[in-house]
């Protein structure tokens, strides 16, 4: 299946273990960098209370949520520790700090 690749900017444009918002039509997706210039692409809500994880602080590959401190895994999308939940994981590329995410499997798992 073809992955429908949007542009959504440029790495410089992500603080490292920062995060920016992207609105989609299927909703919005926080595109994170980590301190190892690694990209990943989740659900910008927490599953415990639809806290925005955009805004939550980045350390290694996990998301707290500012609401109630929830960890997030950027790569599995699973809350850690006791905590149970997890967000859709959206597929990122980065070409030469171009970014790109895969809407296609958004679409997909909204169905």
């Amino acid at each position: 299946m073809d992955m429908n690749w949007i542009e959504i900017g440029d790495i410089a444009e992500i603080p490292l273990r920062g995060a920016r918002c992207v609105k989609t039509p299927q909703g919005k997706i926080a595109v994170f960098r980590t301190a190892e210039d690694q990209v990943f692409a989740i659900e910008d809500h927490c599953p415990h209370k639809g806290g925005p994880l955009s805004q939550g602080i980045v350390h290694g590959a996990a998301v707290t949520c500012p609401l109630h401190n929830w960890v997030i895994s950027l790569e599995t999308g699973q809350a850690l520790g006791a905590d149970k939940g997890a967000v859709r994981t959206i597929p990122v590329r980065n070409d030469n700090g171009a970014l790109f995410i895969a809407l296609e499997s958004l679409m997909m798992a909204a169905e």
